[in-house]
């Protein structure tokens, strides 16, 4: 039985020269970075060193690179930290109804701290309404937060025309680039976006580090105190393995964009394959979508136990965000869309890696066929 893991939204496997990059931080280079001796040095040439690396990806200033524990974590920095920092000339948010659960609980949570927040809806591709930002968006407003692509539904976001309709009002815009950084390219100058996220673990980097760019000059209000790391913005030892790990793969995946049409095509191989099966949809944009990700409407079966039908074989997908996928309720995502409830359940998201190969995914296809045969033969639902 083949072992074929098409789930790299949720996360990716740690690259073997990652692994390689953090071991001497995890053995002998193991000095606190706030340290002035050479064990302390050794620490911190390797954070500057990952600092220039992801700032690379993303085409900033390695001084706008801030490191969190995680892609989570950025978003909440960046939401709290430019909402806060800026109250005293507005306190109103404008966002989507298909945010990453970590941008939106932490606008409803300033919600109660007396902030307004206007949630823009989607169309039925999940493309956020440029209408809706606009009007949405007006002199109170000092802070719009966007995703770059969607996890659910790979629908890339027209982020350059919400950047210019924010910045017409005097408002900031943050983006959760989570989904997308490694996958395309992403350049901060060219968007002219004014902070934005992403992920280590999500591009074949360790778990436990994430970063925010934030664009030089922006006042932001910290969520960790404590001492000088990160400039005062985030507090607390670094966790210097894992920076490491993450600089060598966001210098790893600049580097790997270009094998994006290959997992392209094996995308696109299997979007034709599954289509043929009678009852499916494949949802979210046809077009401006990740390139490595595909997501379905399989008619009259539960998406939580095709996923684990599938896993019993050895082949691994997801059925949303990792973030709620233990919460058996419709996708919110595809709800937005306007997708009934019942039909929002039946989701089906596969996401490809550079490590899946032709014969991986003839063989997700065939055990995806017999999983869907099997499921509708027992399903209340089915014809």
């Amino acid at each position: 039985m083949l072992r074929v893991y098409l789930d790299h939204m949720a996360t990716t496997p740690v690259a073997k020269e990652v692994l390689n990059e953090m071991l001497p931080y995890l053995e002998n280079r193991f000095g606190n970075p706030s340290r002035a001796y050479d064990l302390g040095f050794e620490a911190m040439d390797a954070i500057d060193k990952a600092r220039e690396r992801v700032a690379g990806l993303i085409n900033a200033e390695p001084e706008e690179i801030i490191f969190t524990s995680s892609g989570a974590e950025a978003n909440n920095l960046a939401v709290h930290g430019l909402a806060n920092a800026n109250k005293t000339r507005g306190k109103h948010l404008v966002s989507s109804l298909i945010e990453h659960h970590s941008t939106l609980n932490s606008l409803r949570w300033l919600q109660k701290q007396g902030f307004v927040v206007s949630f823009a809806g989607v169309d039925r591709h999940g493309e956020v309404d440029l209408n809706q930002i606009e009007k949405s968006t007006g002199k109170a407003t000092v802070l719009v937060s966007v995703m770059l692509a969607n996890y659910e539904v790979g629908t890339i976001q027209p982020v350059k025309e919400i950047v210019e309709i924010a910045h017409e009002k005097g408002a900031l815009v943050h983006v959760d680039a989570v989904a997308a950084a490694g996958n395309i390219e992403i350049d901060v100058k060219a968007l002219g976006v004014d902070a934005l996220s992403i992920s280590s673990h999500t591009m074949y980097g360790p778990k436990g580090a994430g970063a925010l760019y934030l664009r030089g000059g922006l006042r932001l209000v910290p969520l960790i105190y404590s001492g000088v790391q990160e400039e005062g913005l985030r507090g607390g030892t670094e966790n210097v393995p894992a920076i490491a790990g993450f600089g060598k793969a966001a210098e790893m995946a600049e580097k790997g964009l270009g094998e994006i049409e290959r997992v392209r095509w094996l995308r696109d191989m299997l979007v034709e394959s599954v289509l043929e099966i009678e009852d499916t949809e494949l949802t979210g944009h046809s077009e401006k979508r990740l390139p490595n990700h595909a997501s379905f409407i399989v008619d009259y079966i539960d998406g939580e136990a095709l996923m684990q039908a599938l896993s019993f074989e050895g082949v691994y997908i997801g059925n949303g965000t990792a973030c709620i996928s233990q919460v058996l309720r419709a996708s919110p995502v595809l709800i937005a869309m306007g997708y009934p409830s019942r039909r929002a359940q039946s989701s089906a998201v596969f996401s490809f890696g550079r490590i899946n190969t032709k014969r991986e995914i003839e063989y997700a296809i065939d055990r995806f066929y017999l999983a869907v045969k099997k499921l509708r033969k027992i399903s209340p639902f089915a014809r």
